[in-house]
């Protein structure tokens, strides 16, 4: 991990196109400003957190589970005179 100290209006470059600037800094806080071309993903590291979470938990079909999904699109088809 790189760890830099930075005062407020000074910022950190990486790469080519993203810039963080700081912007505030009041008590135990520091806010920060971020320029990064519209198609960065950038999210709170929490946010990140749950949303690689909820991927693998997306990912971990039970077999039980596409069975049963199975059954009901085949007992669909035939309802509708789909074989």
């Amino acid at each position: 991990m790189l760890v830099l100290t930075r005062k407020l209006g000074e910022g950190i470059v990486i790469g080519d196109d993203v810039t963080i600037t700081i912007v505030e800094m009041k008590g135990g806080n520091v806010r920060i400003g971020i320029e990064a071309p519209r198609d960065k993903k950038i999210h709170r590291q929490e946010v990140y957190n749950r949303i690689v979470e909820e991927n693998r938990e997306a990912a971990q079909w039970n077999m039980t589970d596409l069975d049963t999904i199975s059954d009901n699109l085949t007992v669909r088809k035939k309802k509708n005179g789909k074989n």
